[in-house]
């Protein structure tokens, strides 16, 4: 019933994340709508993204979705919104955070960067050097997490508590014309 005339295509879905053909703003739009209507509190859902969008800034790939969920259910926060804010780590962003997380640790140990060229970028050398790599990432990653977590978390949590205002005040006007 609610399905396509013409499905999309794999490749018409990748174009689709890179360049929505709705547009971005009305794309927007549609995800502020998304996350204002999810089941929960305005501070369990930004919670819930907050956790989800600062677990990207973690070298743990593979484990953002279960991770950000944990943290996320022991803070009482919506587990839900964790994995939507996930997202926020996606193959174009996730090159960026890994140098800025690398960077920020090799400053923070005071270490010496591994040396990365075209001859050196195997496999042989990062599991040669997998230590000397993860460890910065690991330690740059805990002052990113905190900066996003509050990046997100307080922006969201004031959007969706207005959002959510406006959704019952409309939704108790409808209520009151369908009595009359």
């Amino acid at each position: 019933m609610f399905k396509r005339r013409k499905q999309l295509q794999p490749q018409d879905h990748v174009r689709e994340a890179v360049w929505p053909t709705m547009g971005w703003r009305r794309w927007l739009a549609y995800r502020r709508h998304r996350m204002g209507r999810l089941p929960g509190t305005p501070t369990g859902i930004a919670t819930g993204f907050a956790f989800g969008a600062a677990i990207s800034f973690t070298p743990f790939i593979g484990l953002h979705i279960v991770l950000a969920g944990l943290m996320s259910w022991a803070c009482k926060g919506s587990i839900l919104a964790a994995a939507i804010g996930t997202v926020v780590g996606n193959p174009w962003t996730f090159p960026l955070i890994w140098v800025l997380i690398y960077k920020t640790g090799i400053l923070m140990l005071g270490m010496d960067p591994v040396s990365f060229s075209a001859e050196t970028l195997t496999l042989d050398h990062l599991f040669s050097n997998v230590w000397n790599i993860l460890l910065p990432m690991l330690v740059g990653s805990i002052p990113w997490f905190i900066v996003s977590w509050l990046a997100f978390f307080y922006p969201l949590r004031a959007m969706i508590e207005k959002y959510q205002m406006a959704r019952r005040k409309r939704l108790a006007k409808k209520a009151g014309r369908a009595a009359e």
